[in-house]
């Protein structure tokens, strides 16, 4: 049924997001599915990474490790933005078409007040990727 997943990962939070790896590496098995791991960041050095060779190291080991623990074939895409917080939405989509994935496997939060005003970048992903998207709460 799914022949590629993307799952956009937030590397500054990796910690939160075992349980969408999870669901992303046990769809990947069950289809037979490749899984491309998305992360969007600035070329400015951060916490995470210092230059944007660093980060796209980082990706792939974390893409490495999936593949290592789930038997999927993986491959990492960084993408450098300007403004990440601001693009974060139409990076993604664009990388969804890009990549050509037919699922997006994507971890959320806890709704909270906030999201009345300003939808999350899962909702927004989803009522524009023009294919499947499963959000996957880190709890609840």
């Amino acid at each position: 049924m799914f022949k590629h997943i993307m799952v956009p990962v937030d590397l500054a939070h990796a910690d939160k997001l075992d349980r969408a790896l999870a669901v992303a590496g046990d769809l990947a098995a069950h289809y037979g599915a490749a899984v491309t791991y998305v992360g969007v960041t600035s070329n400015a050095p951060s916490a995470i990474a210092r230059t944007p060779e660093d980060y796209r190291d980082k990706l792939m080991a974390l893409a490495a490790a999936q593949s290592e623990l789930y038997g999927h074939a993986t491959a990492a895409h960084p993408v450098f933005s300007h403004d990440p917080a601001v693009d974060l939405d139409d990076t993604l989509i664009a990388a969804r078409k890009e990549l050509g994935a037919d699922l997006v496997v994507m971890a959320t939060h806890l709704p909270n007040m906030a999201d009345m005003i300003l939808p999350g970048h899962g909702g927004e992903l989803a009522r524009h990727a023009q294919v499947s998207v499963m959000l996957v709460r880190n709890s609840g």
